[in-house]
């Protein structure tokens, strides 16, 4: 029996004892193909030599500094990494702990940002249905994971929800890319001015659907009406990459393929591969300076923020993308994991979608093609294949409540940067194997 206060208090987990490269080990010697990198965090794989030798020597030299006193030669060089490679606008840099503190911060700042500027009454915030944006109370508030929110909806701040871009499942028939994006950006214009223009502070979204939806990409040109409307009604736009960033979608943030820039942009992930918990917020000059030249600080905080081994490892991890070029690289192998899974499902029975962006990808499973019909939830097909997945030593991110919270499953992937052609191969055979022994299991054929 663990002391430790489980995930699913049900569940007996095996226990990684040691990684290398896209493979994890157990302490029965099982390797796992980490196909999901977990949560799409370990985007250099495992037991990289150098970014483990920069968190050595960073804790030899110095381990912790609290930020009301010092702050650090390798927070200083990160934040100057990351404005130097930001989208346009983009100056200056809040670290954390993890996805769910940058969230707070962006929705902090946000608020922070428009009373210093003499407009109090800009409060709202407004975000997407079928949006995960962490499990810290604010961070519920605005994602709108139905399984996540139920519990604790009594505690959580009054958020408006609008339509995800999600043309799978939500496009009319028949209807254009850019007709879709007119019609998004016209429900958020009409929700902004139902609350009233004056009194919006932000709209926050994921630039790729992540872990509620899998992995959805945009529709040509919806953030670029989506960042028109926000103009429009002097409300900031907030871009959550805390999973599809930092290289995920084959650039360093997935807005560059966008267009767009956003006011304030979360990441985390990715941002130190998961050698250590990081996070950060990047705000812009237009934002940040009233703050600066008004209250004078940020009234925000936390204990680890600007963590020196944390910010010495992120900063390792960042250079060694860019040095090895592995940006082209998640683009190359994007598109052979995309291949790999349409040879592997494009005549299944039961996996009505792929789709995704770079090396973040899922498939979505249904009961019928013929109509895209979902599984009846109770069978908690998504939980069937990733349990399945483990016995075939390969490691997925499944969810169910795809479409409306309640209904749909699906499978992520998000295998390290980089994933061998072999190990892509292993990746969709395995899966393969996965969904076919979850539809025995459910007493389906295929």
């Amino acid at each position: 029996m663990t002391r430790i206060i489980p995930r699913n208090g049900r569940a007996t987990l095996p226990v990684a004892v040691g990684g290398e490269g896209c493979w994890i080990v157990d302490r029965e010697g099982r390797r796992y193909l980490d196909a999901s990198g977990g949560a799409a965090v370990s985007c250099l794989g495992h037991g990289h030599p150098e970014v483990v030798d920069a968190i050595r020597a960073q804790v030899g030299q110095l381990a912790y500094a609290h930020t009301s006193f010092f702050s650090s030669e390798p927070a200083e060089a990160l934040a100057e990494h990351l404005v130097e490679h930001a989208p346009t606008g983009l100056e200056h840099v809040y670290f954390v702990s993890g996805g769910s503190e940058a969230v707070e911060a962006a929705l902090k700042l946000a608020r922070q940002h428009f009373v210093e500027v003499g407009q109090p009454q800009r409060r709202h915030f407004i975000a997407r249905r079928q949006s995960y944006h962490g499990n810290t109370l604010g961070a519920l508030a605005v994602g709108h994971r139905e399984s996540a929110r139920r519990l604790f909806e009594p505690m959580l701040a009054p958020v408006t929800h609008v339509s995800p871009c999600f043309p799978y499942r939500y496009r009319d028939r028949g209807e254009s890319d850019a007709a879709y994006a007119r019609r998004l950006a016209d429900e958020l214009e009409q929700a902004i001015l139902r609350l009233g223009a004056g009194t919006v502070a932000g709209f926050i979204a994921e630039t790729v659907g992540g872990a509620t939806a899998g992995t959805v990409p945009p529709v040509p040109g919806y953030f670029e009406q989506v960042r028109a409307v926000c103009d429009r009604h002097g409300v900031l736009l907030i871009l959550d990459e805390v999973m599809c960033g930092m290289g995920r979608t084959g650039t360093l943030h997935a807005c560059e393929q966008e267009g767009v820039a956003p006011d304030l942009l979360v990441v985390a992930k990715g941002l130190a591969a998961g050698y250590q918990p990081i996070g950060a917020m990047l705000a812009s000059d237009r934002v940040y300076r009233p703050v600066l030249e008004g209250s004078g600080s940020f009234s925000h905080g936390h204990t680890y923020i600007g963590h020196p081994a944390a910010c010495a490892a992120a900063l390792a991890v960042q250079r060694i993308v860019q040095r090895d070029r592995l940006l082209p690289r998640v683009l190359e192998q994007g598109e052979r994991l995309q291949a790999a899974l349409l040879d592997a499902f494009r005549e299944h029975a039961y996996v009505g979608d792929v789709r995704g962006r770079g090396l973040f990808r899922s498939i979505e499973l249904v009961a019928d093609r013929a109509d895209d019909s979902p599984f009846d939830p109770a069978l908690r097909m998504h939980a069937r294949v990733k349990a399945e997945a483990m016995r075939q030593g390969l490691c997925v991110y499944a969810m169910g409540g795809t479409i409306d919270g309640e209904r749909g499953d699906h499978v992520l992937l998000a295998p390290p940067f980089i994933v061998g052609d072999d190990e892509i191969v292993q990746v969709a055979q395995r899966l393969r194997a996965a969904v076919d022994a979850a539809v025995s299991g459910a007493g389906l054929s295929h």
